[in-house]
């Protein structure tokens, strides 16, 4: 489409995004994927760009990864992991800073793995009920539970969606993420903890009277047989990332053999965030016409120079990131960072920042939303000032680690 094309493509794009940084469209009630695929739409009613041209514009392996991650996590889930592991915590009653501990690496290296929204998911109410027999105030754990899923999501192409869509539009292998950012997730686990202990300090001290919870897990046979299938297909699908098998291929393999059973698949299918598959779908549709008619045009190199690209690509990421969220953030770099010189050093930036950048407020990520509606659901309260105690000092600190690792170690 020649003439109107970029214009129309412009205010179609501006609109999507507007309405994602408000959350709604006001008089509407609109979520945000109903948001992205009525954008996706627009693109195609104003001849902006074809359906063969929209459709090749979805990123398949994308979207596979993220589907299969849901289903395995949720395997995980529903064979009791989580349970299993904060019963063994309870049972042993450690003091209020070990607790904080465990949570925060407990999280941190599940998140790492299996989707930090999914872990949030399975978690929050375990940690809820945790603190309620161990006689300890619930909110420094939430807080910890959340910021920590955040922080250890950093780590792997697998923790979470934004760094899911990087790993498939950058072409980085899973071990070489996984080496690049890991030690910025470990930093930043242990800041977690440090803030989280310091600001909470007095908290920490505070005991009441521990309510009775529920009696000992008592496993059947056949769920316990149910766990162990599941933490082993985990366990070799994750083995599969780091050796080099495309990570959609390993990610889908394992789910399937995991839902090959006499369990109803149903269930496992619950474990999906179809919301979410559907706004990735409608904004890699929306970016690319935005991109195709406008973006290509400009000459994005001059915005950074022949410099690093990790301090520039990183301020910007936080910035949008709290602005629309992560994953339309991460999306409308993609041609920024084609036009660095250090591609690699770009992408890596944008991965640690966005997903770090979720901890500055209680709005931030989705995994920060989920934990405060599940306490909630408890009677916790987890509010949106309180959160900031820890969000804001967590963020710059981390950012900051971040920043300073991808600079001196770049090659």
């Amino acid at each position: 489409m020649d003439g109107g094309g970029p214009w129309i493509a412009s205010a179609i794009f501006a609109a999507v995004y507007a309405a994602l940084a408000i959350g709604n469209v006001p008089g509407l009630r609109l979520d945000r994927a109903t948001i992205a695929m009525a954008g996706a739409a627009a693109m195609l009613a104003t001849g902006v760009m074809d359906l063969g041209e929209a459709a090749g514009s979805v990123d398949a392996g994308t979207i596979v990864l993220l589907y299969a991650m849901m289903i395995l996590s949720g395997r995980l889930r529903l064979a009791g992991l989580f349970d299993a592991a904060v019963e063994a915590v309870a049972t042993r009653r450690p003091g209020p800073k070990a607790t904080l501990a465990i949570v925060v690496g407990m999280s941190g290296v599940l998140s790492a793995f299996f989707v930090n929204d999914v872990v949030c998911v399975a978690l929050t109410p375990l940690i809820v009920g945790l603190c309620r027999r161990l006689g300890r105030p619930a909110v420094p754990y939430l807080i910890a539970l959340a910021t920590a899923s955040n922080v250890g999501s950093t780590a792997t192409i697998t923790g979470n969606p934004q760094n899911m869509i990087i790993g498939s539009l950058s072409g980085i292998s899973y071990a070489r993420f996984a080496a690049r950012l890991g030690p910025v997730a470990i930093a930043g686990l242990g800041l977690t903890y440090l803030i989280v202990a310091t600001v909470y300090r007095k908290a920490l001290r505070e005991q009441s009277p521990p309510r009775p919870g529920p009696p000992p897990l008592r496993r059947s046979r056949a769920r316990t047989g149910l766990l162990v299938r599941s933490v082993i297909v985990a366990a070799a699908t994750v083995a599969a990332f780091f050796a080099g098998v495309p990570a959609p291929v390993a990610a889908l393999a394992g789910a399937a053999a995991l839902t090959l059973d006499r369990a109803r698949p149903a269930r496992d299918h619950e474990s999906v965030d179809w919301p979410l598959l559907v706004m990735f779908a409608g904004l890699f549709a929306v970016v690319h016409g935005f991109e195709a008619n406008v973006a290509r045009r400009w000459d994005f190199s001059r915005w950074i120079g022949d410099g690093s690209p990790v301090a520039p690509v990183s301020l910007a990421s936080v910035f949008l990131s709290n602005l629309v969220s992560n994953v339309p953030a991460v999306l409308l770099f993609e041609p920024i960072i084609a036009g660095v010189s250090d591609r690699e050093a770009g992408w890596l930036a944008l991965a640690m920042s966005s997903t770090l950048a979720g901890n500055l407020t209680l709005l931030g990520s989705v995994a920060n939303l989920i934990v405060a509606e599940g306490a909630r659901r408890d009677g916790e309260r987890l509010g949106f000032l309180e959160f900031l105690k820890v969000g804001v000092p967590l963020t710059i600190a981390t950012v900051g680690v971040g920043v300073a690792w991808l600079t001196l170690t770049a090659y």
